[in-house]
């Protein structure tokens, strides 16, 4: 048996031949075509793929055209909209836009304004106050917003919204409250809704494919199957594991971590943690956002070299620069570094006032991946690495004694995707990611 694991990226289509018995046979990687048909890129992969021999199966992510651009609409910011922001990026969205109380016109405007492709609807715990949650959705079924919606409030309430939505031909789906009480977040009804959304109306509506082959292939958003990724990683190492995916335009954090000892009474904030996350920072990245990142780590006192600034300046002129020689590999290793320790600083802090920061200290194993990683050598990976692992300044409890990798080959998303279709094959390939003897996986 052969599986086909495809990421068509913003940038790059990746994909990873793995057999039954989760070792890559090979990996392959295209400019992902945009322009034309983002299938003509697969296409090329397979023909270069097609000398390993047949294959039985594929399973694809995608963050072509964009991604899945989400709007969250809850009552109060603090509250249900924050709830809905966590689950947002835990379904692998890019969060565009957040609202919070009775919608008035200039709200919808900008919601509008934020073109999602996705809205999610929140508001109020079970049994609870269901006024604001009511009043928005008769704004939104009345507005001129074309994208579907995801309702996951109040559930006492959620007849009254269908029967709003369904009034105006609102294209809609139902999913359980995101809090259904205070210091409980249920996110996995509405992340299971939203992918369902994605890949029956994002996908097709983007227009990245002309035929029916490329929505038939896709099975969730990137950065979810990532997630899920993550959490076959931390399930067969049998501990917390943190992902810092540093990226062109973004960098992400993603972690999956055991609540247990004191970490269990952070249950008690008023929206409790997620505890198999995503936090998701617009401003740092490699190429489009690299001044962003040196502003950021200046603010944070996080010390960078003389030179960066001319030096992130040029990269973002030239989004598809590559380091020519040691000087520049050094200041993209600065960048990196600066964006993995301001990245994971606020990936680690309270969320919110009087809330609890995330319990990082017990991770066993911090994954670097991204593109700066893959291409460096293994002292730069390591510096990366340390200097997130080592950040004691940063007002986070840094994991005591954990192992540093990097996802060379790029299968975290593989290890997500074959998640439930082939879960002994994407163990087998967690264990690829980490090598042998990491976290005590042989």
């Amino acid at each position: 048996m052969q599986l086909l694991c495809v990421d068509f990226g913003s940038t790059f289509t990746k994909a990873v031949l793995v057999d039954g018995e989760g070792a890559v046979v090979a990996t392959a990687s295209t400019p992902t075509t945009v322009g034309t048909d983002v299938l003509d890129g697969y296409r090329t992969l397979c023909d270069e793929l097609r000398p390993h021999g047949a294959i039985d199966d594929v399973l694809a992510c995608s963050s072509a055209g964009g991604g899945l651009r989400l709007a969250v609409v809850g009552y109060e910011r603090e509250v249900t909209a924050q709830a809905g922001f966590r689950v947002g990026l835990s379904a692998g969205a890019r969060v565009a836009h957040v609202t919070s109380g009775p919608l008035s016109g200039t709200d919808v405007k900008a919601l509008r304004d934020s073109r999602p492709d996705l809205v999610l609807l929140v508001g109020g715990t079970d049994g609870g106050n269901a006024e604001v949650l009511l009043h928005n959705a008769s704004r939104l079924a009345k507005a001129r917003i074309s994208a579907p919606l995801v309702v996951a409030g109040n559930a006492d309430a959620q007849a009254e919204v269908a029967a709003a939505l369904s009034a105006t031909g609102r294209s809609f789906t139902v999913a359980d409250n995101v809090l259904p009480s205070i210091g409980v977040i249920a996110p996995e009804s509405a992340r299971a809704a939203i992918r369902r959304v994605f890949l029956e109306h994002v996908i097709g509506g983007k227009g990245l494919s002309r035929g029916p082959e490329f929505g038939a292939m896709v099975q969730a958003p990137t950065p979810d199957a990532v997630l899920d990724g993550v959490a076959v990683l931390a399930e067969h190492l049998d501990g917390d594991v943190m992902v810092v995916d540093i990226g062109g335009a973004t960098t992400d954090v993603y972690s999956a971590l055991r609540p247990q000892g004191e970490d269990s009474g952070l249950a008690k904030d008023v929206v409790a943690p997620l505890w198999h996350a995503r936090t998701v920072e617009a401003d740092l990245g490699m190429r489009w956002n690299a001044e962003g990142i040196v502003e950021a780590a200046r603010r944070e006192h996080v010390p960078v070299p003389d030179g960066i600034d001319g030096y992130a300046a040029s990269v973002v002129r030239d989004t598809g620069h590559l380091p020519e020689d040691e000087g520049e590999w050094a200041l993209d290793l600065a960048l990196a570094r600066a964006a993995a320790v301001v990245a994971v600083r606020r990936h680690a802090r309270p969320p919110a006032p009087g809330a609890g920061a995330r319990p990082l200290a017990d991770v066993q194993v911090v994954v670097g991946s991204g593109g700066v990683l893959r291409h460096a050598d293994a002292p730069g990976r390591e510096q990366v690495l340390r200097a997130v692992a080592g950040d004691h300044a940063g007002g986070w409890k840094v994991p005591r004694d954990a192992a540093l990798v990097t996802d060379t080959a790029y299968l975290l998303f593989a290890v997500g995707l074959l998640r439930e279709a082939h879960p002994e094959v994407a163990r087998a390939l967690a264990r690829t990611v980490v090598g042998p003897g990491v976290g005590g996986l042989s």
